[in-house]
């Protein structure tokens, strides 16, 4: 089964993610940001996250989330956060005038061609303020549409408000 997890900053989220993937198993977690060490408010939420998973769990740390999924299709697998995955994808390809659609069409041919329990983990866009910069409204734009085709393709899909799971698709209590 494939679930895409949504929610905004702080919302329990990756938590959710992190349990609904089950922490008895062998897991491969998929993480999409970087670590800049000269941040330290930053790298000290990646620690709080690294120091949740099981030790079990395997840790690969790439922003190529389609090659990395298309490795090991047959591996329970977390990918948190596709925020950070489209963050590195605008870099890349310019945050001006850069296309991404090439990017997401193979992000989401990935997902649907895995076959292993997949937990997506991805920021909400849209519930607060258009935001007031050209680079920030492009962010939101491709997300909002990232998400969209990734709901298409997972058979469920969670809203984390508050640390509770609201189930999206299917309707059905989680």
């Amino acid at each position: 089964m494939r679930t895409l997890v949504l929610g905004g900053i702080r919302s329990g989220k990756s938590r959710w993610a992190e349990s609904a993937i089950g922490a008895d198993s062998a897991v491969r977690y998929l993480a999409t940001g970087p670590v800049p060490r000269a941040d330290p408010a930053w790298a000290a939420r990646v620690d709080a996250h690294r120091d949740r998973r099981p030790v079990t769990w395997q840790t690969v740390e790439s922003v190529d989330v389609a090659a990395q999924l298309r490795a090991a299709p047959h591996a329970a697998t977390l990918v948190d956060d596709l925020g950070g995955w489209l963050t590195a994808t605008l870099d890349r390809r310019g945050w001006d005038d850069g296309s991404v659609a090439d990017d997401i069409d193979e992000l989401v041919s990935a997902v649907e061609g895995f076959s292993a329990p997949l937990v997506l983990v991805s920021p909400e866009v849209g519930l607060a303020v258009v935001p007031a910069t050209a680079s920030g409204r492009r962010f939101a734009d491709e997300l909002g549409t990232l998400n969209q085709r990734l709901a298409q393709c997972c058979e469920r899909v969670v809203l984390v408000v508050a640390g509770l799971p609201l189930p999206v698709k299917p309707t059905e209590v989680v």
